[in-house]
């Protein structure tokens, strides 16, 4: 289906949940593609948000879905609006109430405290209060798939090369770990949640399930270690994880033992996929891009041994 087409599918969707009874003047709600990329075409209406998932998104979506409409979740995860996913060409349609985002433009009012006691939670509920096994959460999935784009894509050049040898050799799980995990953690997953007395939630539970909930912890880190985090946000998000019970970060001055790895291999993944989508669109890296970039060249190749124990 043409991009146009499915905007318009997902509108007329968003407006039939936002309208169940034909308002009695024209609508005058706000209506707005908030996204739109091969595996997430997002349209608001007024209150009501749709999301067409990837086409591949079938079962484990179902399954993702009933956990975030768990109780156990309440206040952790934005709930999905009542009603079974609908199907336009192929594809999931979700819906959900709007929450005001992150506002990209005021980094420094970004809520990391209350990220961190939210991982927190979401790391400390049992898997067993969902209503559903949970599937894979697929964070580690994604380094390779960005890594291998980046392999066969047409680029070439130091950058593709620096990046590829950062990536290559960090170990990254490949059987679930022993938590409920966010899957695809970034300050674009928050919102406020619409119900009133609320604070902020986690959005898009496409990559949630169970998993090492160092994959969790490791973009912020690799945000920290490539000088897109102040020092200071870096110590209080640690610092209201572990206040607020998280079960990932070890103690105050020994989380790099455990958060290297995963944070290389979030560094290589977020500057592949920085260059792929560069040179796709015949454009030159962004400012925080090229630190992704930079930091990969910059990145000294993990010793054999050290490599095998993190692996086991």
């Amino acid at each position: 289906m043409p991009c146009e087409d499915l905007h318009a599918a997902l509108a007329d969707h968003a407006a039939r949940r936002a309208h169940p009874v034909a308002p009695s003047r024209p609508c005058t709600c706000p209506v707005r593609v908030l996204a739109d990329r091969p595996d997430g075409t997002v349209v608001r209406h007024g209150h009501v948000v749709v999301k067409a998932h990837a086409p591949d998104a079938g079962p484990a979506l179902r399954t993702r879905l009933t956990a975030a409409a768990s109780p156990a979740l309440a206040g952790v995860v934005l709930r999905p609006l009542p009603g079974a996913p609908a199907r336009v060409a192929g594809r999931l349609l979700t819906c959900w109430p709007y929450g005001t985002p992150v506002d990209p433009a005021a980094p420094g009012a970004a809520p990391w405290e209350e990220t961190a006691v939210l991982l927190a939670r979401l790391h400390r509920t049992p898997p067993s209060v969902l209503g559903a096994a949970p599937p894979p959460a697929r964070g580690p999935e994604k380094v390779e798939r960005a890594l291998d784009r980046l392999r066969n894509s047409p680029l070439r050049g130091a950058a593709r090369d620096a990046v590829l040898a950062a990536g290559t050799g960090v170990p990254v799980p490949t059987a679930p770990g022993p938590a409920v995990c966010h899957g695809d953690l970034h300050l674009g997953q928050l919102v406020r949640d619409p119900e009133p007395g609320r604070g902020w939630v986690l959005i898009d539970v496409d990559d949630m399930g169970l998993g090492d909930p160092l994959w969790d912890l490791a973009r912020p880190a690799a945000w920290f270690a490539c000088g897109l985090m102040a020092p200071e946000d870096w110590v209080r998000f640690l610092a209201a994880y572990r206040e607020a019970g998280g079960t990932a970060a070890g103690p105050p001055g020994e989380e790099w033992r455990q958060l290297d790895s995963p944070a290389r291999a979030l560094t290589a993944q977020i500057a592949a996929q920085a260059l792929v989508k560069a040179e796709r669109a015949a454009r030159p890296l962004d400012e925080d891009e090229s630190a992704f970039v930079d930091a990969c060249a910059r990145m000294a190749p993990l010793p054999r041994g050290r490599a095998l124990d993190a692996a086991t």
